[in-house]
């Protein structure tokens, strides 16, 4: 199958091909390019729709037409609320939850690769079932837990919340990298007088890097598009960003450019972050899929 499926196909069989179906020459050989052109727009459209509306005139913020002064006067708006401290408390919330996830969760990921011991695939399926479960099992005990212990409307309760989910997606993607590396690299770090955690540091985890910056973006997008939980834990001080749009939804009327603009602020770190390690995303996102 594999070697028909490899036959290079003739000028004659595509000529044949397009009187068969109808599809012009050039149409057929820029199928593809057009295809990807119009899902792209497609996908793109709602993002557009929204940032073009952050920059218009809030009188006139759901016209349909395109001719518009741009004015950054819902921008200022947000600033003047309490939007900026809600920002902060996104990144900040984010940021840890991501760094100690990834802290915890990677040399977990490598004990579950390297040692062998009994119930360690029982293990590995109950660490992901915290991330399988939906969100509403664990509410009420987290509510509880956090104003037992006073922690409620805080950074810390959220960090811990994310802390909780993420480390199931740290262990189980770095798991898969760690699977994918040959053993004898580190004996021969080993013999050549490196330590367990030493060989760990220098051979292992450098040859993991694009599956841990994919890991680490993954971990930072669900921890800062978060809504439910920060809408549950927090009050007034740890309010985060998408919990804070809601904020412009009021009772006599929703503040459209300012949701707008909310929501153009809330995707740019995302869109920022994931630019800049694109790289690394791509290649850690597909080789953890691919095992000899």
């Amino acid at each position: 199958m594999h070697a028909e499926a490899s036959l290079p196909i003739s000028a004659p069989q595509k000529a044949s091909w397009n009187a068969l179906t109808g599809i012009p020459a050039f149409a057929a050989r820029h199928a593809r390019d057009v295809i990807s052109v119009l899902l792209l727009l497609v996908l793109l459209a709602p993002v557009a729709w929204l940032i073009q509306m952050a920059f218009r005139p809030a009188a006139d913020a759901l016209e349909l037409n395109f001719q518009f002064t741009p004015t950054l006067d819902a921008f200022k708006a947000l600033w003047q609320d309490a939007f900026a401290r809600s920002f902060g408390n996104s990144l900040l919330v984010s940021s840890l939850s991501t760094g100690l996830s990834m802290l915890i969760g990677v040399p977990a990921a490598y004990a579950l690769s390297r040692w062998k011991f009994r119930q360690r695939s029982h293990v590995a399926l109950w660490i992901l079932c915290t991330r399988m479960a939906p969100p509403i099992a664990f509410t009420i005990p987290f509510f509880l837990a956090f104003r037992w212990l006073g922690m409620l409307d805080t950074v810390w309760a959220l960090v811990i919340v994310y802390l909780t989910f993420n480390l199931a997606i740290v262990t189980w993607m770095m798991q898969g990298f760690f699977d994918a590396i040959p053993t004898a690299l580190e004996e021969a770090a080993w013999l050549d007088g490196c330590g367990i955690w030493s060989a760990f540091w220098h051979v292992t985890l450098p040859l993991t890097r694009p599956g841990l910056v994919a890991t680490a973006v993954l971990c930072f997008i669900f921890s800062w598009s978060d809504f439910f939980f920060a809408l549950i834990l927090t009050r007034t001080q740890a309010v985060t960003a998408p919990v804070a749009i809601v904020n412009f939804l009021q009772y006599d009327g929703w503040e459209w450019t300012k949701i707008a603009a909310a929501g153009t602020l809330v995707m740019l770190p995302v869109l920022i972050f994931t630019a800049l390690v694109r790289k690394y995303l791509v290649h850690g996102l597909t080789a953890g899929g691919v095992k000899d």
